[in-house]
C-alpha cells in the first residue's frame, strides 16, 4: 500500500487528502498537524472548515484509509509521498517585508522531514511558494539526507473555496512539476498515477519545477487582475450612468475573454490573490524587472481603492458621518459557501467605518464572533501564521462591534445595511421587514450586487449598488467623504 502523509490540516491539505482517500481506496492517507484542536476538529462531527460536500467525503473515508493525527514525526517517517501544505505568509519585517513570502514554516517542515526519514521519499510542494523554493528545499534535504534519496515535486492547488470538493472531483487541470532527470520523471509518474485514478489523462499536465511554481502565482495574478479590471470599470459606470452588470455581460460574451471573474464587488479577498501578487511583485523586483512589478502592484492598488471607495460612499451618503450610527454588515467571509475570512474585504470596510466611530452589527452564517474579533484586531498578514501566534481578540472593540444571530437582528435599529458577502440567503430576505425596523432614511449599500435596487427603492430604501446607476439621493451627494 502506498502511504501518503500531508503536513498541514488547513483549507488545502484537509479537503485534498480527503478526496485522494475517497478516490484511491488502496492508498493510506494521513493528515498531520501540530495543532491539537484542529486535528480534534477533523476527527469530530463538526469539521474545522466549512466546504459544501466535505463532510460526506470525510465521513466515508475517515477511519478506513483517511486519518488525522498529531503524531507528525511517525507518519512522515512512514510515508512514501509527503505533501507539504504549511503556511507561507507574507513577511512582516526584514528584507522584502510586505511582499516576499516567509518560508519559515516550509524550512522547518523540510528539516523535520530530513530528521525523521529513514526511507526514500517524494516531497510535494502543495503550498503556494515562490519560484525556486523547490531548489532551496532540495538543498536542505540533500545536505541532511543520511543516505535517504528525495525527489521534490511541485503540485500547486487550484481550488476555489466554496467549490473545493467539486474542483477536486473534476479539476480543470492537475499540474505536476519535477526535475527533468530519470529520477525526477519517475517521481512525477508516481504522483500522476495517484491522480489518474479519477482525473482524465489529458487534464494532468507535467512541467519542469519552475514552470509549476510560477504557474500558480501567474494564475492567481490573472484572476485577480480581471476582478480589479471590472472594479475599475464599476467606478466609471457609476459616474456615467452605465450598469456594470450589463457591461460585464457584454464583455464576457466575447469568446476571447469569457464571463468568469467579471462580477464587480467591494473587492477580492481570500488567502491567495493578494499574497501571491505581492510575491510576484517581489520576485520581479529581485530579477530587475521594475516595470513588470509596477504593473502587478497596480492590481492590488485598485483592489484597495475599491474598498476605500465603498467606505467613502457609505460615509458621504449618510450626511458625511456615521459616528454613533448603527451599521448592519451582512456577510464577513470573503465569499459565499466558506467560513474563510482571510483578507476578506469586510475587514477593511469595517475598520474604515469603525474609524469614523460607527457601531457595527455583523451577521454571517459561517463566521463566529470570536473570528470577527480576531480579524478586526489583527495586524496585516498576521492571519497567515498559526493560530497560537496570532494576537488575541481586542476587548476595546466590544463597545463598537456586535455579532448578530441573523440578518434581521443585525438590521434592527440600524441606519444602514452593508452587504459584503454574496450569501444566497441575502437575495431572499424580507427587506420590508428590515426596512420597518430601521431608522429613516434607511440605506442599503450592496457591495456584491445581490439585491434588486429598484425593488428596494420601492420599499423606501436609499440604495447604492456597486457599478449601478446612482439612486437620485446619491446623485446629490459627493462620492468622497
Amino acid at each position: 500500500m502506498v502511504k501518503i502523509c500531508c503536513i498541514g490540516a488547513g483549507y488545502v491539505g484537509g479537503p485534498t487528502m480527503a478526496v485522494i482517500a475517497l478516490k484511491c481506496p488502496a492508498i493510506e492517507v494521513v493528515v498531520v498537524d501540530i495543532s491539537e484542536p484542529r486535528i480534534a476538529g477533523w476527527n469530530s462531527e463538526r469539521l474545522p472548515i466549512y466546504e459544501p460536500g466535505l463532510d460526506d467525503v470525510v465521513r466515508q473515508c475517515r477511519g478506513r484509509n483517511l486519518f488525522f493525527s498529531t503524531e507528525v514525526h511517525r507518519h512522515v517517517g512512514d510515508a512514501d509521498i509527503v505533501f507539504v501544505s504549511v503556511n507561507t505568509p507574507t513577511k512582516t519585517c526584514g528584507l522584502g517585508a510586505g511582499k516576499a513570502a516567509d518560508l519559515t514554516y516550509w524550512e522547518s517542515a523540510a528539516r523535520m522531514i530530513a530528521d525523521v526519514s529513514r526511507s526514500d521519499k517524494i516531497v510535494v510542494e502543495k503550498s503556494t511558494v515562490p519560484v525556486k523554493t523547490a531548489e532551496a528545499i532540495e538543498k536542505i534535504l540533500v545536505h541532511n539526507s543520511r543516505g535517504v534519496r528525495y525527489q521534490i515535486l511541485s503540485n500547486p492547488e487550484f481550488l476555489a473555496e466554496g467549490t473545493a470538493v467539486q474542483d477536486l472531483f473534476a479539476p480543470d487541470r492537475v499540474l505536476i512539476g519535477g526535475r527533468e532527470t530519470p529520477e525526477g520523471r519517475a517521481a512525477v509518474d508516481k504522483l500522476r498515477d495517484v491522480y489518474a485514478q479519477w482525473v482524465p489523462p489529458d487534464r494532468i499536465i507535467t512541467t519542469n519545477l519552475w514552470s509549476a511554481e510560477l504557474s500558480k502565482l501567474a494564475a492567481n495574478a490573472f484572476l485577480a487582475q480581471r476582478i480589479s479590471s471590472v472594479n475599475a470599470i464599476s467606478a466609471l459606470c457609476e459616474a456615467t450612468g452605465a450598469d456594470v452588470t450589463e457591461v460585464a455581460h457584454s464583455v464576457g460574451r466575447d469568446a476571447r475573454i469569457g464571463p468568469r471573474f467579471l462580477s464587480a464587488s467591494v473587492g477580492f479577498g481570500g488567502s491567495c490573490f493578494q499574497k501571491d501578487i505581492l510575491n510576484l511583485v517581489y520576485i520581479c523586483e529581485c530579477y530587475g524587472l521594475p516595470e513588470v512589478a509596477a504593473y502587478w502592484r497596480e492590481v492590488i492598488r485598485i483592489n484597495d481603492h475599491q474598498k476605500s471607495r465603498f467606505v467613502n460612499r457609505v460615509v458621504s451618503s449618510m450626511f458625511n458621518t456615521v459616528a454613533g450610527k448603527k451599521i448592519a454588515v451582512l456577510g464577513f467571509a470573503f465569499k459565499k459557501d466558506t467560513g474563510d475570512t482571510r483578507e476578506t474585504p469586510a475587514i477593511d470596510v469595517c475598520n474604515g467605518l469603525l474609524g469614523d466611530k460607527a457601531v457595527i452589527s455583523i451577521y454571517d452564517p459561517q463566521v463566529t464572533g470570536e473570528q470577527v474579533s480576531r480579524d478586526l484586531a489583527m495586524n496585516k498578514f498576521d492571519w497567515d501564521h498559526p493560530r497560537h501566534l496570532q494576537p488575541l481578540s481586542a476587548t476595546d472593540l466590544a463597545k463598537q462591534v456586535a455579532v448578530a444571530p441573523d440578518a434581521y437582528e443585525a438590521a434592527r435599529d440600524a441606519h444602514a445595511v452593508c452587504i459584503l458577502t454574496e450569501w444566497d440567503e441575502f437575495r431572499t430576505l424580507d427587506y420590508k421587514r428590515m426596512f420597518d425596523a430601521m431608522h429613516k432614511p434607511a440605506f442599503i449599500f450592496d457591495g456584491r450586487n445581490v439585491v434588486d435596487p429598484a425593488k428596494l427603492q420601492e420599499i423606501g430604501f436609499v440604495v447604492y449598488a456597486i457599478g449601478k446607476p446612482l439612486d437620485d439621493w446619491l446623485k446629490d451627494m459627493p462620492a468622497v467623504a
